[in-house]
């Protein structure tokens, strides 16, 4: 891969659009669809994010696909209110696992919190004029990794949950689900050490 930069407007004007901005964003982003898988999944997970990348509005772009996050995050922990509805007919098994799902819900609350308020948008890109093509596509890799750890925190919510119904292994459980909003929380903050790095 090149390692030019390709000029692009990262901004984007709807009233009077960049016509040579408008035709490199293009370039890159047909570019990095075409090589990989990553950029189809954000588009078939998330309605109306191409609109925003062919226009190069990244912010909103970036919001769209942090909003769709924190969206399933917060029904992940309503699911994990109703685990421990599900336990409160049994106040031993209640007692027993009260703490290590309450620990989850609090990183599962304090990772939607640090994906809500991270800075809108793509730090040292939108003070710039050129990206390079791998910056971008890294930057979709993260993007879909994170709608990937956000499914696979919805599916160990709703693991424990039938666990808790069957009487099955309910620790184990706990501590997959735990695993799952660890990764997550790992790789949303090396997402942030990125951007942060990128000039």
């Amino acid at each position: 891969m090149s390692d030019s930069k390709l000029d692009f407007n990262l901004f984007g004007d709807d009233e009077e659009p960049v016509e040579s901005a408008e035709k490199e964003s293009g370039t890159i982003y047909d570019k990095i669809e075409s090589e990989s898988t990553v950029f189809g999944k954000i588009l078939s997970k998330i309605p109306g994010f191409s609109g925003m990348v062919e226009k190069s509005r990244r912010r909103e772009a970036d919001q769209m696909v942090r909003s769709y996050i924190v969206r399933q995050l917060e029904e992940a922990r309503l699911q994990l209110g109703n685990v421990q509805s599900d336990m409160s007919g049994d106040i031993l098994k209640a007692i027993d696992y009260a703490e290590p799902i309450g620990r989850i819900d609090t990183r599962l609350m304090g990772l939607i919190g640090k994906i809500d308020d991270a800075p809108v948008g793509y730090a040292g890109l939108f003070d710039a004029v050129k990206i390079k093509e791998e910056e971008l596509a890294e930057i979709y890799d993260f993007d879909a990794a994170m709608l990937d750890h956000a499914d696979y925190i919805t599916a160990g919510v709703a693991a424990l949950r039938k666990t808790v119904r069957d009487d099955g292994d309910i620790s184990s459980a706990i501590r997959d689900l735990n695993n799952a909003v660890t990764e997550a929380n790992t790789v949303f903050a090396a997402r942030q050490d990125m951007l942060a790095g990128i000039e």
